[in-house]
């Protein structure tokens, strides 16, 4: 089968690869142009572009994918179908309308829930205990498509955004595809994720607050303030520890780690990274501070 391949982050080369390797002809790869890195502004292949370049594949980067310029380098490429996994753009009917069978779209979610920009970071947020792949015939709509196949994994209680990731990139192979609607009453929407949604609120729960550190693990992450810098929290244990102090006081020190208080039970933070400071363990971090118990967090 001749496909066109649309991707960009980490998360599409796994279908990609195993695309080639089931022997489809991908006669091209489109993906987001390369973006600069750092502080030397040197520019960045994005993932896809890495594997199609690997496997000799031409590459197609527009800027807006619905333009009339880029439809018509579209059209250069025979496909029998499209196929788009955490592309970034989103396509026009036109572009949809374009190959033989249309275009199959691999979203990080069991659909219909989670539809959006961040399903994997929403379903740790969130307490889900499973998640997976969907692989869905795309429409106008935000991932409103029938839904073709679907593979689920068990999300831990140690896993982060980053591990969880990971996991899913293998997952969008694919197998027997069942065309089946989506019940819309099931649905909700993952949003984009932003920096501002890492700021820990200590009024709420242990739970909650470790669901939140894993969810945005390792980006954006999860920060706080301490002594007037910013602290970021990258690993910690929710504990069930009975307290009557305010949100966010420092609970205990100990030499491997320190407890904040939470609305309901502690925090024990394990790993961190203080403004300025390289990412560390709490027992490296606590013999160059001495964090004391009362203090408080995010003052």
């Amino acid at each position: 089968m001749q496909i066109v391949f649309m991707g960009t982050p980490d998360f599409a080369v796994g279908a990609l690869e195993a695309l080639i390797a089931q022997g489809h002809e991908i006669t091209a790869v489109v993906t987001q142009p390369d973006k600069a890195k750092g502080r030397s502004g040197q520019l960045q292949f994005p993932p896809v572009k890495e594997c199609a370049v690997k496997h000799g594949i031409p590459v197609f980067q527009p800027r807006r994918i619905k333009t009339p310029e880029a439809i018509e380098e579209l059209k250069k490429y025979p496909a029998d179908v499209y196929i788009v996994a955490a592309f970034g753009q989103i396509l026009s009917q036109e572009i949809l309308d374009l190959p033989k069978y249309g275009c199959l779209n691999i979203h990080a979610s069991l659909l219909p829930k989670y539809r959006g920009a961040s399903p994997i970071q929403r379903v740790i947020i969130d307490g889900e205990t499973e998640t997976g792949v969907t692989i869905m015939q795309m429409n106008a709509g935000l991932d409103t498509g029938d839904m073709l196949y679907q593979k689920k994994i068990p999300i831990t209680s140690e896993d982060t955004f980053e591990t969880l990731h990971d996991k899913l990139m293998v997952l969008g192979g694919a197998g027997k595809l069942t065309p089946e609607k989506q019940d819309d009453a099931k649905t909700c929407y993952a949003a984009l994720i932003t920096k501002e949604m890492g700021r820990l609120d200590f009024t709420k729960t242990a739970a909650e607050l470790d669901r939140l550190i894993r969810g945005l693990t390792p980006w954006p992450s999860a920060y706080t303030f301490y002594r007037g810098k910013q602290l970021k929290i990258w690993k910690a244990i929710p504990m069930v520890t009975a307290h009557r102090e305010a949100p966010g006081t420092i609970l205990t020190v100990n030499k491997d780690s320190f407890e904040v208080a939470a609305s309901e039970g502690g925090l024990k933070v394990m790993e961190l990274q203080l403004e300025g400071k390289k990412r560390m363990t709490a027992h490296d971090f606590l013999l160059g501070v001495k964090v004391q118990p009362g203090e408080i967090l995010g003052e």
